[in-house]
């Protein structure tokens, strides 16, 4: 038996959560280089996972397939495809900078309304959420995906509501208010589009007869899946409501601004970046897969509520006071370009939202985590209490100087490649919303450019007179992050190596091909 890579990328992190939550209290930073240790192997198989795959092999490789709840017909079945390694790689890159960044976030703290959780049982979630992320990145059997899919919502709920950012105007009671209420609305949103995508889940076993993907891709491409079109259009709204609400797309997005906001720093980037991004790709795999004739009719919807997304998102974060409510706005727009580059149907389209997608996690981390450093240097989340920040620590003004611009999509970072894409191919069926979205474009380079200006420049602001720049470990977190923008926004074909087969393979199964040109013939 040949090892099992993708188990032990999931099992990795798994273990080390054990592991770190076991350790003594008093041995707090002990606990810390154990969880950093745990990631960086995760990284390591991940990396091994990404070198093996081969881009122009089978779909799904490295897979395995074990029995597991026989009489229900669920099986342990793992694969990954050109999007799924590619997401399960930038997991396991975010996490160790996740780690690192909120190294001191969880230290005990005494305040007047509680005291704040064990430093383990911080470190030890966050190693519990990657393995879960990681896993539903492999998972081919639709019953496996939808436990890991719910499962996942109980660490990252108390990572928002137990280890909340304690930078709060309010005060520690306000501040334990709004992180209670933020996590509480999260977890009961998700569990609403559980709920939902667990009756649909039930409809696709009595329709299918099986969990399986890749049995049901295979019965559909013989003829012999026995499903009509309002059942299964019924099932895609399930599976689809699940995902949005995951992703999230307007209008329930609602969750993402207040869970952002009072989340620390490397929480918030675990959930933008990472887990947010099991709801665009479960559209590729699952609503795509399952469901092609109910992907091409619920198009229209799905592009104009992307496409609202896109504009309300920008429109919002234009109007923030608060720096990472902000920023969370501005993902939502960004969610809404990767899922109107799925849904164009487009080669083009689906390329650039899969890039979208790993360059997004990117440079979302990078902007949110120097955000971080900011805060926790002030003490405040609000805009108006910065102001020259440049001038008394320069180094961390130009990191959040290019994480802002690749926010906006810069030309030579790597976003900008994956909304060109998106643009691109939405365009070339839907020139309307294409042109529209570029809306979107206009009001981010207004967002951050406004947020730099009133944080980073002009008179120094008395409360950051004297305010210490990046040090080591600081650096050491965003430095990786800024080369990847940069040298993924130059070369980006190694990534586009791997995902374009699994675009061509989603094409196929929706039955699109990419419009041909319109070029007049000549005289």
């Amino acid at each position: 038996m040949s090892f099992p890579l993708l188990t032990a990328t999931a099992a990795v992190p798994a273990i080390g959560a054990i592991v770190t939550a076991a350790v003594p209290a008093a041995r707090r930073t002990a606990a810390k280089w154990i969880a950093l240790a745990f990631s960086l192997a995760t990284l390591a198989l991940a990396v091994t996972a990404l070198v093996r795959f081969e881009p122009g092999g089978d779909r799904y490789q490295l897979t395995e397939s074990h029995a597991w709840i026989s009489d229900f017909g669920v099986r342990y079945e793992l694969g990954v495809d050109g999007i799924g390694v590619s997401l399960l790689a930038l997991t396991a890159l975010l996490i160790p900078f996740v780690i690192l960044a909120g190294w001191h976030d969880a230290d005990p703290v005494e305040t007047k309304s509680s005291r704040w959780r064990p430093t383990q049982g911080f470190f030890a979630l966050i190693l519990m959420v990657e393995a879960m992320v990681i896993l539903s990145f492999e998972a081919t059997d639709v019953f496996l995906f939808y436990i890991l899919f719910e499962a996942m919502l109980i660490p990252v709920y108390f990572l928002i509501g137990g280890f909340g950012d304690r930078a709060h105007a309010g005060g520690d009671e306000a501040g334990a208010t709004q992180r209670s209420y933020a996590a509480v609305k999260f977890l009961l949103y998700n569990l609403a589009g559980g709920l939902i995508m667990l009756a649909a889940v039930i409809g696709l076993f009595v329709s299918a007869g099986t969990f399986s993907l890749t049995e049901i891709a295979e019965a559909r491409a013989n003829g012999t899946l026995d499903m009509s079109t309002g059942m299964e259009r019924w099932l895609f709204l399930g599976f689809f409501v699940a995902f949005a609400i995951k992703a999230p797309l307007w209008p329930v997005h609602t969750w993402l601004p207040n869970a952002m906001g009072e989340a620390t720093a490397p929480v918030a980037v675990l959930i933008t970046a990472v887990v947010d991004k099991v709801g665009t790709f479960a559209m590729l795999r699952f609503c795509l897969q399952l469901f092609p004739e109910a992907s091409t009719w619920a198009t229209p919807v799905v592009l104009v509520l992307a496409l609202i997304s896109i504009v309300y998102g920008a429109l919002l974060a234009v109007g923030q006071r608060d720096i990472k409510r902000l920023i969370a706005y501005a993902s939502i727009s960004h969610f809404g370009f990767i899922i109107m580059g799925i849904f164009a149907m487009t080669s083009q389209g689906q390329s650039g939202a899969t890039l979208y997608m790993i360059n997004h996690g990117i440079s979302t981390a990078a902007l949110l985590l120097v955000a971080g450093f900011l805060i926790s240097r002030r003490g405040s989340r609000l805009i108006s209490d910065y102001g020259g920040v440049q001038k008394v620590a320069p180094v961390l003004a130009g990191t959040f100087l290019i994480g802002g611009l690749a926010t906006l999509s810069l030309p030579g970072l790597a976003p900008f490649v994956s909304e060109f894409l998106v643009l691109v191919g939405t365009f070339s069926v839907y020139p309307v919303i294409g042109i529209i979205a570029t809306v979107g474009i206009v009001l981010a380079a207004l967002y951050v450019l406004v947020l730099y200006q009133r944080t980073m420049t002009g008179p120094v602001n008395e409360s950051v007179r004297g305010m210490p720049d990046l040090k080591l470990r600081e650096l050491a977190v965003v430095t990786p992050l800024i080369a990847l923008l940069l040298f993924l926004g130059v070369y980006p074909k190694p990534l586009t190596d791997i995902v374009n087969p699994a675009v061509e393979h989603t094409m196929s199964d929706v039955q699109k091909s990419d419009p041909k040109p319109e070029v007049e013939a000549a005289p």
